[in-house]
């Protein structure tokens, strides 16, 4: 079906960031409806594996659902910045370390019935202390947990973040791949 869209202007812009539109969409029959969309520049999640296995969480509190609550690190690019660039400050600023090696595990929408938005997600490794300061509205703490023990809270529904568990599954599919070829 091919909807003709009309954009009638930005509702909202999040400076240097993603803006909500409002847009017109006609169908070939001339109906028509209102619609929203978000425009985003996309995102890094990342899976940062200490030298141990383990993966660096986070637990930070979110508005929308008014809870803290056990995430990837991951963070909005700006709109012309390289996803890797991206990756490394986000991994500073939110959990206060810095990654010799980014492996691409892939890229993926989280809601294309919402916005454009892609993510991008990386194995982080090679970790070393180097802390950058969290934006302003972020409380952030890391606990170190072992991978097999998040593919079990995100296989049993004790994680909830989509993000989390599409990170957790697929890094841990990535790493069993690497080692398999590995041996």
């Amino acid at each position: 079906m091919a909807l003709k869209q009309n954009l009638m202007g930005t509702i909202w812009q999040k400076k240097g960031s993603w803006r909500m539109e409002h847009i017109q969409l006609t169908a070939p029959d001339g109906r028509s409806a209102d619609s929203l969309r978000i425009v985003h520049p996309g995102s890094v999640v990342l899976i940062p594996l200490t030298a141990e296995g383990n993966v660096v969480m986070i637990r930070q509190y979110r508005l929308p659902i008014n809870q803290v609550i056990l995430e990837v690190p991951a963070g909005t690019k700006e709109w012309d910045e390289d996803s890797e660039i991206c990756a490394q400050r986000e991994l500073r600023e939110e959990t206060g370390y810095r990654a010799k090696r980014f492996d691409l595990v892939c890229k993926f929408w989280p809601g294309p019935a919402l916005a454009d938005e892609l993510m991008h997600l990386y194995i982080a490794r090679d970790l070393t202390h180097d802390p950058l300061p969290m934006d302003f509205d972020e409380e952030i703490e890391t606990a170190e947990i072992p991978l097999d023990e998040l593919v079990a809270m995100a296989l049993d529904g004790r994680m909830q973040d989509g993000k989390s568990i599409v990170a957790i599954l697929r890094a841990h599919a990535w790493l069993t791949n690497e080692k398999t070829v590995r041996d």
